[in-house]
């Protein structure tokens, strides 16, 4: 479970990116957040991973406070950030054996999952070239692949089927639909509005830092009166 309490975030003097936002992100669900370019998205996602700081409010994953208690809340869920262009001096082994060693995924079972997992998304033959030769989907793949090893409870995902090529976006959408069967929790961002209807549980959407809406689709659907799609609904909410 993530929890999002009352949580602001400014760049610059009496303007806020992000706006007294509250957010429960539940068990057991995938939780799209969509809005706009510039309109909070990545900056709340880098505040729950406690990449920026708070400036208000409070975060906690599983009860951990990602101000107060940083390594225990990290060691809590997996992270993919909306550019996989890093660590490119590293090969993909390599990459994957340091994510490993960090979350201290024994020496067999971080075998077993880099082979199963990157035969499953088809870099498998790629694993020992640097990051830098791969190209953009692969590695996205290799970051995926990397967030998956320890096994973390909650994913956060910030435009994670950007790059990826049909089948391995088809993949991907399943594992995110296994992991919340589980019990565990998915929270996304992504511009693809299809995705989001057929695949969310629930969406929220933020628009410049403020949320405007939680619900389902079919709440949304309620509260608009009429049969528009999610794109007719997210323009008209964004718009206002």
């Amino acid at each position: 479970m993530i929890e999002i309490k009352n949580v602001s975030k400014s760049y610059v003097k009496n303007k806020k990116s992000v706006d007294g936002l509250n957010l429960e992100i539940k068990d057991g669900e995938i939780f799209g957040f969509l809005g706009p370019n510039g309109a909070g998205k990545t900056t709340t996602i880098k505040m729950i991973t406690g990449i920026l700081k708070i400036d208000e409010g409070e975060i906690l994953i599983d009860g951990k406070s990602i101000k107060n208690e940083p390594t225990e809340a990290k060691l809590n869920f997996g992270f993919v950030p909306d550019s996989p262009d890093m660590f490119l001096k590293l090969k993909g082994i390599e990459y994957l054996n340091f994510i490993a060693d960090i979350y201290k995924v024994d020496s067999k079972a971080r075998k077993e999952k880099i082979e199963t997992l990157s035969k499953e998304f088809g870099i498998y033959d790629n694993l020992n070239e640097q990051i830098q030769s791969y190209s953009h989907g692969m590695r996205q793949k290799v970051l995926i692949i990397g967030v998956l090893l320890h096994g973390p409870k909650n994913w956060i995902l910030d435009e994670p089927l950007t790059g990826l090529d049909p089948k391995s976006a088809y993949d991907l959408k399943e594992m995110m639909k296994i992991h919340s069967k589980k019990g565990n929790t998915v929270f996304f961002s992504t511009h693809v509005l299809e995705v989001a209807e057929k695949l969310c549980d629930r969406i929220g959407i933020i628009n410049e830092g403020k949320l405007i809406f939680v619900g389902t689709y079919e709440q949304m659907k309620e509260q608009f009166k009429e049969n528009n799609s999610l794109e007719e609904m997210f323009l008209e909410m964004t718009e206002k």
